[in-house]
């Protein structure tokens, strides 16, 4: 079981923003890895702080997790970090703001964090797509080769030791207070923490010496996934100056609506209609599924609101764990209109013993159909 995120703080269900932030910022600092070098319980401690932070310090996550648990982000990528993946560059990008630092020169959308002579490792800005897909591209996995315009490092471009801090990415300030001469760490004014400057670029480059370029980037997007859902490709975001780590591309799934089938869950659903000859002697109707069409078997007498189960027709668990079913609802189809001769056929059975409803034990209610469905 994993523990739980308030516990790892050491904070209450009812904390407010700022007491998250600062139980955080308590634990960072007393387990950070420049303070405790080669010690893997405290770096575990570490990361494990920084997963409960990402998590409670969003308004939405901390909702999710307060209403299911570790469970709200199983398989859904809810955690930013995805649970136990978590590595320092992340942590430092991410939650540099904690400690205190800026971005490469200072700005430019570049963000990271170290200290206490860890030098700062400064990574790109991420980029975010958005990516359609049909029903089908859900069910079976698909990989798209998407387009994206990224910052890369302009060849020709060179950068050179930051004279202010000497490569280290911070600068050290010694104040006088009340209670005597206090030292304080702080991201380098010049290189904005990077440890690094421009030297020299091409003209076509931005004052970090990155320029626009086209690429091509290939996403392979599992079965399974969810509409809203958010996918991560490793270092295919903006690039950093000098010797940073580029971002990554977040590419948002959004999932086209079918024509004839309803998606809820990993379950699917099919309206059947049937005419009023196919439902009294029965028949057979090709249907769709997200693999291709199959043919049903209507069996003589089958009643409007019947549903017929296709197991394992359905979506693919994200988390593998199986497919769900194609839900196929019978509905006997009403003619609107008659010719004299049918409504003489139906008048003369309006007295036919075996055209009164008498239904059966068997025959549940829209209600209890709907119950069975779910349980």
């Amino acid at each position: 079981m994993k523990e739980d995120y308030y516990d790892i703080l050491g904070i209450s269900k009812g904390a407010t923003e700022a007491e998250i932030k600062k139980a955080y910022r308590k634990m960072a600092l007393k387990y950070h890895p420049d303070k405790n070098p080669d010690d893997t319980s405290a770096e575990e401690k570490f990361k494990k702080a920084a997963e409960a932070y990402e998590v409670l310090s969003n308004a939405d996550k901390k909702a999710r997790y307060d209403q299911f648990g570790h469970q709200a982000f199983d398989g859904s990528g809810g955690g930013g970090f995805g649970g136990g993946g978590m590595n320092m560059d992340d942590i430092f990008s991410q939650f540099g703001d904690i400690f205190g630092g800026g971005g490469f020169g200072g700005g430019g959308g570049f963000s990271g964090f170290g200290g206490g002579g860890r030098q700062r490792v400064v990574k790109g800005s991420n980029l975010r797509i958005r990516v359609t897909l049909s029903l089908e591209d859900v069910a079976n996995g698909v990989e798209k080769k998407i387009k994206v315009k990224r910052k890369i490092q302009a060849p020709g471009t060179t950068y050179k030791t930051c004279s202010t801090c000497n490569g280290a990415g911070q600068v050290t300030r010694v104040t006088n207070t009340i209670l005597g001469r206090m030292q304080t760490a702080a991201a380098c004014p010049t290189c904005g923490g990077a440890g690094q400057t421009i030297d020299k670029k091409p003209a076509d480059a931005d004052a970090h010496g990155l320029k626009v370029s086209d690429e091509t980037v290939t996403v392979k997007i599992p079965a399974g996934v969810v509409d809203g859902m958010q996918l991560k490709v490793t270092g295919k975001g903006n690039d950093a100056p000098g010797n940073g780590v580029a971002g990554d591309l977040l590419v948002a799934i959004q999932e086209e609506e079918h024509a004839t089938l309803k998606r809820e869950g990993d379950n699917l659903h099919y309206d059947m209609y049937v005419s009023l000859p196919d439902a009294v002697l029965g028949n057979s109707k090709e249907i769709d599924t997200v693999t291709g069409k199959v043919r049903i078997k209507i069996e003589p007498g089958v009643q409007s609101g019947k549903i017929l189960r296709l197991r394992g027709k359905g979506i693919p668990s994200i988390n593998g764990y199986g497919k769900g079913d194609l839900l196929v609802h019978v509905n006997v189809w009403t003619p609107k209109t008659l010719s004299k001769k049918q409504k003489t056929f139906f008048e003369s059975m309006k007295e036919d013993e075996h055209f009164e409803p008498k239904p059966e034990s068997s025959d549940k209610s829209f209600f209890e159909k709907v119950k069975d469905m779910f349980s």
